[in-house]
């Protein structure tokens, strides 16, 4: 059913709310305590069903038909949803929190930093800090992977945002903070209405992280001049192209604090998990190694590698799905008809990429790691809304090509000379909070050489 079609079922019916509602708190105590599995059930209610938020209705999708409406088909519709508003806190006006005209604005600014001649430039640094993990181990270390790659995701995203000003301190509050924010962010957003206001350790723990981070961020950007060759130096020379100002130094602190968060978080466990799942399919382990030893032949990876490993790049399309964002939550500003449910304007919409990743509707045994199933041929069978990774439409990731290529230039230069091995007796489970953290990673790194 197109868009069109659903307009004309408009005022049809009325989404069937979710039994297990309590008073007062709606469904969060079981959305909370059950997470996967509850958003995986929803699909058996319907379409289009609604879940409280405490007393606050979400009317969650959960097709790829309707997924695809709310991101792409009908994305002017749509604006961030109330996960925003409980954040805007820690991102200001960053990306992330902002919507409408002021949204396009920034990202036309930002949009220059993520072009094809800086992520050259960038994927120099992914490729030497590569280079330097791989030097540091020693064969037969046990390594804690998961800590490992955010660490690394956090150097590479410092590096290029900041030059010579992200030093250890710096990236050692990062490390201590952005994990917070997040998995604090996620229980805001969730949470009864007011919550956060109330004086509790979390929201005292939020707030310190947000302090924390800020100030960080604001000492490196006040120190630049905005003559180095990083991704700083573009946001300070930016200029709007209909009024031709810059942006403000505020602004541009909350933009690099977006920047921080999501691009240390989605790169470093993406790379965790992709090395968890080698390990576990010794087939698709085989088959990286042999692609990689034959491309770059025991030298580390660069960005003109990147299209030579497409076996690679379906192992990375293949992470991408199986470890995806919890929740992707958006609002109405118009109203809107979806699977026939007249909605609104400021009604709270939302769905889960975990579930559509693992939706037998769209993937044959969605629980087994099969980078095959991205060969184009069978890839070309999935309908939109069902791939999801990085959003879509208006909010589309920008730096979605970033992170693609930070992942793989990390994995093949890793992958070239170390086959990292599960530590026994230490069971690996994912923990979910926006995105999915492995519980523990400890691998074994054993010399290909």
């Amino acid at each position: 059913m197109t868009a069109s079609q659903n307009t004309g079922d408009a005022g049809k019916h009325e989404a069937p709310t979710v039994p297990g509602r309590l008073p007062g708190l709606g469904h969060t105590a079981a959305l909370l305590r059950q997470r996967l599995m509850f958003t995986a059930d929803l699909r058996s209610h319907g379409p289009v069903v609604r879940v409280f938020l405490g007393r606050i209705p979400l009317h969650f999708v959960t097709t790829a038909e309707l997924a695809h409406q709310v991101l792409t088909g009908e994305t002017d519709k749509f604006d961030k949803g109330i996960f925003v508003d409980k954040l805007r806190r820690a991102f200001g006006n960053g990306l992330v929190s902002t919507n409408g005209d002021f949204y396009r604005r920034q990202r036309r600014m930002i949009q220059p930093a993520f072009h094809r001649r800086p992520l050259t430039r960038y994927s120099e640094t992914m490729t030497a800090l590569a280079v330097d993990l791989a030097d540091s181990w020693r064969n037969g270390q046990t390594v804690r992977l998961d800590r490992v790659m955010q660490d690394l995701a956090i150097s590479i995203v410092g590096r290029t945002l900041f030059s010579a000003d992200f030093g250890p301190a710096v990236s050692a509050e990062i490390r201590a903070h952005t994990p917070t924010l997040i998995r604090l962010g996620v229980l805001r957003a969730l949470s009864p209405p007011g919550l956060e206001k109330l004086p509790i350790p979390a929201n005292r723990r939020f707030d310190q992280a947000v302090a924390r981070v800020h100030r960080v961020v604001d000492d490196v950007v006040d120190s630049s001049r905005g003559d180095r060759d990083d991704l700083l130096s573009v946001l300070l020379n930016a200029r709007d192209e209909d009024t031709g100002e810059p942006m403000g130094r505020q602004q541009i602190r909350d933009e690099v604090v977006t920047l921080l968060t999501a691009g240390t978080e989605t790169s470093g466990i993406a790379l965790a998990w992709l090395f968890h799942e080698l390990a576990r399919n010794p087939s698709v382990e085989r088959r990286v190694h042999a692609e990689v030893d034959d491309v770059l032949g025991g030298r580390a990876a660069t960005i003109d590698d990147v299209r030579s490993l497409p076996y690679l790049q379906r192992v990375i399309t293949e992470v991408l799905r199986v470890y995806p964002l919890w929740l992707t939550l958006r609002r109405t500003n118009t109203s809107v008809s979806l699977g026939g449910v007249r909605l609104p304007a400021g009604t709270e919409v939302g769905f889960s990429p975990h579930a559509l990743h693992h939706d037998p509707r769209y993937y044959d045994e969605p629980a087994r790691f099969d980078p095959d199933r991205w060969l184009p041929e069978r890839a070309a069978a999935l309908p939109k809304g069902a791939y999801v990774p990085f959003a879509g439409g208006l909010h589309h990731c920008p730096g979605h090509a970033f992170a693609h290529l930070e992942i793989a230039i990390v994995a093949a230069t890793l992958a070239a000379r170390w086959r990292l091995v599960p530590v026994p007796g230490k069971p690996v489970r994912p923990r979910v909070i926006g995105l999915l953290y492995p519980n523990r990673l400890p691998m074994t790194a054993h010399s290909r050489s």
